[in-house]
Order: structure tokens, then C-alpha cells, then sequence
């Protein structure tokens, strides 16, 4: 795991901004009513926003040829065809027409989010302090893929999925491209592929928890109670995501605490104190959450979407920002002092520092332009300090 952390850092911080919030209500109130809005065409493309076409395929030609680059060797590069196959960038034009079926369902399932869900389990596993990569070997390995396939295609493909199901309108306007409203994936398509990945979603953690021999079903509760958070954040009448606090945090929790606390309940015990710890550091989640706010601050705005960066202006909102995300970690460092485990607490505030010092150097001034830069910098170190979290509970005799 420690190979790809950085590549897994800033594929958290796009997995974050990739299960899109849509209008409020109130930002409904900008659109037209359903009855009204003109037929889609083919690609989904409304016959009035011709504009918005050419200005969407021209941001997707230039972002093409982009890389990233972080502090970790290169390793958070990569190409617009690999990119949109892990579903972070769009097919538009005639190379749509040349994508066969299955890479668009796949790309339906967003891939890439997948990562910080495999990441959080491997995290709850050492925090049991009961998986062995030898002396558990094989079954170990094997049960630990097994969550980590229920965990990130499964249940996170079922989130995506249905995420862009429910979003197929307000995409129709602001990313045509997508599968759904570019008519490449049917309603149809969409309801075999969620139903499928929650069945067998639900069939590996009950095979996993009758392999444990557990008296009480958690990972199964904890997969039940993972796919209910995924639906009220996107489907009416809840549609946690119109409210962004609300909705931020779930995001946050859903792709931190829940894998957590399945890796650790499959190898060990998960009590109640673990659980409120993994919480908080979902908060430190939210936090970046809110970076990718600032890119689409416009957007928002003009949508009536209430971000944080639209509510407070960009000046407040970038100090909450970093006091949401530095905080919780000196919270969690704090708790690690106070359960005896002062060697990992120091290690965690070793890489808060790296963090306080891209926040300065790049956020602090200028969130919209550095965030990027800012994200690739900081969050590698915000993962191996909840990797470090991990190791530190796994260690302790009372945790």
C-alpha cells in the first residue's frame, strides 16, 4: 500500500468531486421545469446550448494533454484514455461512437474512485491488528480482496452509478458527454448494473461474515447501512448532496470511515471508539471536499449551489478549509497521546507539517488556481497519517 499512496491521495481528492452535488432547490429554480426543457439528441446535447457544447469540448481538448505532478515521482500523472476509462474525464465526438459498451459501463462506475475505498480498507485491517500477510496467508489475502472488492467495485460502483442516474438532467446541461445523457447508457442499463454490483455487493459480505465466524452479521450491517447513505445522498426525497454540509460529510465518511470499519470489523473487533475516531477524521474529509469547490465556485453560484466557498467568499472559505482539515488531525494526534501511543502521535503531526506548508505555499493564496498543485502536495501526507492511525490502534492492547 505504501507504493501508490500518493497516486491514492489525489485520486481521493477526485473521488471526492466526482460523485457531483446537484442543484438545491432553490438552484432548480434557475432551470427549466422538465415538461419544458427540448428533446435531447442523440448525444444528449440540448438543442439550445450549442455554446456550452463548443465550450465543454473545448475545455475537455485542452485538459487532454494535461498531466499532474506531484511530490511523489510522477506517480499522480496520467493520460486523458486512462483517465477516462477510471471515469474522470469524458468521450466526446466521434471517439464516443468507437468505445465499446462495457468501457462505458465500466466508466459508468468511475474506477478511479475506487482507490480510496481499497486504501480505508487496508487501513481498518492493520488497525485490527489481526491481518497477517504470511502467517494469514492465503486466507488473509484472500477474505481482505474480498472487502476490498465489496467495498470499491461493488458498493462504490453502485454509488456512482446511481449517482449519475439521478444527475442525468443537470448533466445534460453542464456535461453532456456523459454516458447517461448522451444516450450511450439507458435507463435500463443503469438498473442492471446497480441492481447486479448491490447483489453480489450483499453476497460477499455475508459469505465473508459466516467465513469469520461472526455471531453478528456486521459486515453485512455495515454494507446495508453503507448502500442506505448512498441512496438518501442521492435520490429524492433526501438528496443529501443538495444541502453541502450534509452531503459533503456523508461523501467524506463514505470513503474513509465505511471502509474502515469494514477491513477492521472482517479481521477484528469494532467498538464504538474506533468508529467516533474514523468519524472525525471523515471531517478532515470534508475538508477536501471543499478544495474542489473552489474551481467551480462560478458554476455554483450562477447554479445557486450553496458551497462553501459560495456562502463565505473565497477568503473565509479557504481558512475553514484548512482549519477543518488541520484540526481533526491534531484532534486524532491528540487521541493517539491519550491512549499511550505517543510514537505514532508524534509521526502524525510530522506529516501534518508537509500539509500547513503546501497550505501556505500554494492554498492559502490562491485556492481556485493552486488547488491542484496544493492537493497533490499535501494530501499523500494526509494518507499515510491515517495509515499511521491504523498502525498506531492496531498496536495498542486496549484498541
Amino acid at each position: 500500500p505504501f507504493v501508490f499512496s500518493g497516486t491514492m491521495a489525489s485520486t481521493m481528492s477526485t473521488a471526492m468531486s466526482s460523485v457531483r452535488r446537484p442543484p438545491s432547490t432553490r438552484a432548480r429554480a434557475h432551470l427549466p421545469a422538465r415538461s419544458s426543457l427540448k428533446p435531447l439528441t442523440r448525444r444528449g446535447v440540448r438543442r439550445d446550448s450549442s455554446s456550452r457544447r463548443r465550450l465543454v469540448s473545448a475545455r475537455a481538448a485542452q485538459e487532454s494533454d494535461e498531466e499532474v505532478s506531484g511530490v511523489v515521482g510522477g506517480l499522480g500523472k496520467g493520460n486523458a484514455n486512462v483517465q477516462r476509462i477510471l471515469g474522470f474525464r469524458q468521450t466526446d465526438g466521434a471517439e464516443a461512437e468507437e468505445v465499446p459498451k462495457w468501457q462505458v459501463m465500466v466508466q459508468l462506475s468511475k474506477p478511479g474512485t475506487w482507490v480510496p475505498v481499497v486504501w480505508g480498507v487496508l487501513c481498518g485491517a492493520a488497525a485490527s491488528g489481526n491481518f497477517h500477510w504470511i502467517e494469514g496467508f492465503p486466507r488473509d489475502v484472500s477474505q481482505s480482496l474480498a472487502c476490498i472488492i465489496l467495498s470499491g467495485p461493488c458498493l462504490t460502483g453502485f454509488t456512482q452509478t446511481i449517482n449519475d442516474w439521478y444527475d442525468r438532467e443537470i448533466d445534460a446541461i453542464n456535461e453532456p458527454n456523459r454516458p447517461i445523457p448522451s444516450g450511450r447508457v439507458t435507463g435500463t442499463d443503469v438498473a442492471i448494473q446497480a441492481i447486479g454490483l448491490l447483489v453480489l455487493g450483499f453476497a460477499i459480505a455475508i459469505n465473508l461474515d459466516q467465513a469469520r465466524g461472526h455471531e453478528f452479521p456486521t459486515l453485512t450491517c455495515i454494507a446495508i447501512f453503507g448502500t442506505i447513505i448512498s441512496y438518501m445522498y442521492s435520490a429524492p426525497p433526501f438528496k443529501l448532496k443538495a444541502n453541502g454540509w450534509q452531503g459533503t460529510y456523508a461523501l467524506g465518511a463514505s470513503y474513509i470511515a465505511l471502509p474502515w470499519w469494514a477491513g477492521q470489523a472482517l479481521f477484528g473487533e469494532l467498538t464504538l471508539e474506533i468508529m467516533l475516531v474514523t468519524l472525525m477524521y471523515s471531517v478532515a474529509g470534508l475538508g477536501i471536499a471543499i478544495v474542489n469547490d473552489f474551481k467551480s465556485i462560478e458554476g455554483d453560484r450562477e447554479l445557486g449551489l450553496k458551497s462553501l466557498p459560495v456562502q463565505f467568499g473565497v477568503d473565509t472559505a479557504k481558512y475553514i478549509t484548512v482549519g477543518t482539515i488541520d484540526g481533526f488531525q491534531l484532534l486524532v494526534a491528540a487521541w493517539l497521546f491519550g491512549i499511550g501511543e505517543k510514537w505514532y502521535g508524534l509521526a502524525l503531526l510530522g506529516l501534518i507539517v508537509p500539509q500547513v506548508v503546501a497550505q501556505i505555499r500554494y492554498f492559502i493564496p490562491d485556492p481556485i488556481k493552486n488547488d491542484v498543485k496544493y492537493q497533490a502536495s499535501a494530501q499523500p501526507f494526509l494518507v499515510l497519517g491515517i495509515l499511521t492511525t491504523a498502525f498506531a490502534v492496531g498496536h495498542n492492547p486496549y484498541h
